[in-house]
C-alpha cells in the first residue's frame, strides 16, 4: 500500500496540464517554466570535453567537484554578497534536490513551514512529504505580491520551524526587495527560524529591481540554507544541476539527505557547470533581454483583453500570474482545461499555488515571441470582447 503521505498528496496539475496539452494539437504552450532556447554551446563543449578525457564515468565526491565548489564560491562573493568555504558548498540534481534535501533535514512530523501565497507548488508538496504542515503568508497581490510582514509575524507558532520561499517568485513574478528580506531575516532569528530559499531566476530581474541574497546578512547563512541552480540562469533544463549553500554546522545535516537522495550530482552535469562559471557569461544577459521583450509582449497582449485578466507586472522570473475576470468562470482548473481543450492554449491553474492562487493562472514567457502571440489571438477569438 502507499504510504499516507504520498496518497495525500494530490497529483501535480502542471504534468496534468502537460498530459492534456498532448492530447491537443498544436497547442500554444504558455504553461511551461522551461527556456526554449538551446544551453550555449561553450557549456556543452565543457562536457564533450570531460566524457573525452574520460572523466565523467564514475562518482564525484558527495558534495561534488572541488573545482566546481570553488567556482561557486567565487561566483557567490561576486553576484551575491554571500562569504561562503568550499565546504560549505553541495552540489544538488537541480535547486529541486537541495530543496528537498533542506526540507527533510530540518522538518520533523508536525513541524510547521511558514511560505507564501501564492508560490510555487513544488515546495508545497516537498513540505508535505517532509509530514510538515505548510502554513501560507499572505501576499498582497495589489502591490505586486509583496509579502505581508504582518501577517508573516501572526503565522509563527511554537511549531514553527522554518520559512521557504522563491524570489524572484514562480508563479508570480514578485522580487522581495532588501527591506522586506531585511525584516525576514531579524524576525527568523530572534524566533531561531531557518530560511530556506530558491533564488533559481535571480538574474532575470526587470524594471530597476535587484535580487536580493538573504544569506549575505551577517548571521544569516547559519539560519539559511539557500538553493540555486544551472538551469534557469544558463537554459539547462535537462542537465539537472545546481546547488546549495549553508554553514559548517548545517552541511554535515544536508549531507545525510542528500546522499541517499542523490550520492552526487550527474558528474557530466558538474563539468557542463564548470564550463558555464568558467566561460562568457554574456548569455545571461541575452536570455534577461528576451525574457524583458517576452514579458512586455505578454502585457500589451493582456492589455488586450481585460475582459478576460487583471494582472499585475511580473518584477522579476519568466513567470505572471493574472487573475480571471470573466465572471462564473473563476474555477482556475476548470477554466485552464477549457481554454487549452477548446481555444488551444495551455497555461497552469492557479491553484496549484497556494490558497490564494485560486481565480488566476500561471503564464510563462520563456517562449518564442510567436508563440505568445498565437495563444494570445487564440484567446481573444475564444472571448471576444
Amino acid at each position: 500500500m502507499v504510504s499516507k503521505r504520498v496518497s495525500d498528496i494530490e497529483t501535480s496539475v502542471i504534468h496534468e496540464m502537460s498530459r492534456l496539452a498532448g492530447m491537443v494539437d498544436d497547442p500554444a504552450m504558455l504553461s511551461w517554466a522551461k527556456p526554449t532556447t538551446g544551453t550555449p554551446g561553450h557549456i556543452d563543449e565543457g562536457a564533450i570535453e570531460a566524457i573525452q578525457k574520460g572523466l565523467t564515468s564514475g562518482y564525484s565526491t558527495s558534495q561534488g567537484l572541488p573545482v566546481l565548489r570553488e567556482a561557486i564560491v567565487e561566483k557567490l562573493k561576486r553576484d551575491n554578497n554571500i562569504e561562503a568555504d568550499v565546504s560549505e558548498i553541495i552540489v544538488t540534481v537541480g535547486a529541486i534536490e537541495g530543496l528537498s534535501a533542506a526540507v527533510m533535514a530540518l522538518v520533523d512530523p508536525g513541524d510547521e513551514v511558514l511560505t507564501p501565497s501564492p508560490n510555487y507548488s513544488t515546495h508545497i508538496q516537498q513540505i508535505q512529504l517532509a509530514n510538515g504542515v505548510p502554513v501560507f503568508v499572505r501576499t498582497v497581490e495589489e502591490e505586486n505580491f509583496r509579502l505581508d510582514i504582518d501577517s508573516f509575524k501572526q503565522a509563527i507558532t511554537p511549531r514553527t520551524k522554518a520559512f521557504l520561499f522563491c524570489s524572484p517568485c514562480n508563479p508570480t513574478g514578485a522580487v522581495f526587495d532588501e527591506d522586506t528580506l531585511r525584516a525576514v531575516a531579524d524576525i527568523c532569528m530572534d524566533h531561531d527560524i531557518t530560511v530556506i530559499t530558491d533564488e533559481s531566476y535571480e538574474y532575470f530581474v526587470f524594471d530597476g529591481n535587484r535580487h536580493f541574497s538573504i544569506a549575505s546578512i551577517p548571521g544569516m547563512k547559519e539560519h539559511s540554507v539557500s538553493t540555486f541552480t544551472f538551469t534557469k540562469t544558463y537554459a539547462m533544463t535537462g542537465w539537472r544541476i545546481g546547488y546549495m549553500v549553508a554553514g559548517k554546522e548545517m552541511v554535515p545535516q544536508l549531507q545525510k539527505v542528500h546522499i541517499p537522495f542523490a550520492i552526487c550530482a550527474p558528474v557530466v552535469s558538474q563539468y557542463a557547470a564548470l564550463a558555464a562559471l568558467k566561460g562568457s557569461q554574456d548569455c545571461i544577459a541575452e536570455f534577461g533581454e528576451h525574457y524583458l521583450k517576452a514579458r512586455n509582449l505578454v502585457c500589451e497582449r493582456l492589455d488586450r483583453v481585460p475582459h478576460v485578466f487583471s494582472y499585475q507586472r511580473p518584477q522579476g522570473s519568466y513567470c505572471m500570474f493574472p487573475k480571471i475576470e470573466i465572471e462564473g468562470e473563476k474555477d482556475s482548473l476548470a477554466f485552464s482545461k477549457k481554454l487549452l481543450l477548446e481555444g488551444r492554449v495551455s497555461t497552469t491553474p492557479g491553484v496549484a499555488f497556494g490558497p490564494s492562487g485560486e481565480g488566476h493562472l500561471r503564464l510563462t514567457f520563456c517562449c518564442p515571441e510567436e508563440t505568445i502571440n498565437k495563444a494570445f489571438d487564440r484567446i481573444e477569438e475564444f472571448y471576444p470582447g
